[in-house]
């Protein structure tokens, strides 16, 4: 039993492109430094800075515009000038950018900041979905984006984590500590890509094709539209079933630490082999169907239950597993819709709905929950959810 389980392990990662390996790389030191984002608020509410929890939600508003911003633009500069040096430049002048922002006292200066860094820091996602998409092959497509998101979320608890600790010393530190990481991944890519990148042509021609464009696409818009709802339901993982959790259900915030670091490790351990298992089996649109039904279901539960601790814990590898369904089969989704030279673009329209739904989602989520009850809520979820489970199944 131990050893197939080991020589799975081993099938699931094997035969992904050196290149592949390094982008995960230079995402895994990007997102380990990303500590900024999840305490801007405090920052910006502590006695050091002192401005009202109503200025600091308006900064946190600007990321999300700029996100949406930098994934439009980051697109498009993508299949204009290819996706090595947009993420080279991305990626150090966000670094340079982080670093400013840290020495921003005065309101203005940390709004023009903000949403430049936020534009900055989000061009880099078309450019580096568009790598991937280059350097991998069609039978491991969805793997190698599961590696880039395995490294994200590894990032994203080691960011956490240590962001956490310095914020402690000084939240100064955040930004140098972002910065910093910025800067180092830029020059791991600049070191180890550079020849890798030199493959990669860009043909003005193409770029200029305007019917090659996502905004044509009519399927691909509705795909668009159909994420952007899924991930608003998605973020209330993030956001109010939190609040939920705690107001409600009265877990303790270890608790609920657990719940959440739960879903990152699930993610970490399993979904690659799973990946790699259903990868090519059926279309794509049957896995992600397959997934939204089981976030779905998961909110459902919550009205239906009134949830114990262990079944808290069940509750989440339920969300888990359609997270792990849904989202790599989303990638490779977008990708069979492109070529060569308008990949950055279909890239960037993507980076953007997720950009929306995160805005989105704490928006809504709070004001439903606050108006109407968390119960009404969460049968709104779960209704949205049945709703773009139909929808994915009608995708062709």
């Amino acid at each position: 039993m131990i050893s197939y389980t080991a020589q799975l392990y081993r099938n699931a990662y094997s035969g992904l492109s050196r290149p592949t390996w390094l982008l995960s790389l230079v995402m895994l030191i990007n997102r380990s430094g990303t500590m900024v984002v999840p305490f801007m608020t405090i920052y910006l509410t502590s006695p050091q800075m002192g401005y009202s929890i109503g200025k600091a939600g308006f900064v946190m508003a600007l990321f999300g515009l700029g996100a949406m911003a930098g994934g439009f633009f980051g697109g498009r500069l993508t299949d204009k000038f290819g996706f090595y040096p947009v993420q080279i430049f991305t990626l150090s002048g966000g670094g340079i950018l982080f670093i400013l922002l840290g020495l921003m006292k005065s309101f203005p200066l940390i709004c023009i900041f903000t949403f430049t860094l936020s534009l900055v820091n989000e061009a880099f996602r078309p450019a580096n979905s568009t790598a991937i998409a280059f350097y991998s092959l069609e039978d491991n497509r969805t793997r190698s984006y599961s590696l880039n998101r395995l490294a994200i979320n590894l990032g994203w608890a080691v960011g956490g984590a240590l962001g956490g600790i310095l914020a402690k010393f000084s939240y100064s530190l955040l930004f140098w500590v972002d910065g910093l990481t910025n800067i180092m991944a830029a020059v791991l890519m600049w070191r180890f890509l550079k020849a890798a990148a030199e493959k990669h042509v860009v043909h003005p021609k193409a770029v200029r094709d305007a019917s090659a464009s996502p905004y044509r696409d009519r399927t691909y818009l509705m795909f668009i539209f159909l994420v952007i709802l899924f991930a608003t339901c998605f973020f209330q993982l993030f956001t109010t079933l939190s609040a939920y959790f705690k107001n409600e259900l009265n877990f303790s915030e270890p608790f609920i630490g657990l719940l959440m670091a739960i879903n990152g490790l699930l993610i970490v351990a399993i979904e690659m082999i799973l990946v790699f298992k259903l990868e090519g089996r059926r279309k794509n649109t049957y896995f992600i169907a397959r997934g939204v039904i089981l976030i779905g279901s998961f909110y459902f539960l919550l009205n239906v239950f009134h949830l114990k601790e262990w079944m808290a814990i069940l509750g989440m590898v339920i969300i888990t597993a359609g997270e792990i369904l849904s989202m790599p089969f989303m990638n490779s989704y977008w990708i069979t819709r492109t070529n060569t030279y308008n990949r950055g673009q279909y890239a960037g329209l993507y980076t953007i709905a997720w950009s929306v739904a995160q805005t989105l989602a704490p928006l809504l989520g709070g004001l439903l929950a606050e108006h109407h009850g968390y119960a009404t809520l969460w049968w709104c979820v779960a209704g949205l959810s049945f709703l773009v489970f139909l929808g994915f199944k009608a995708l062709f």
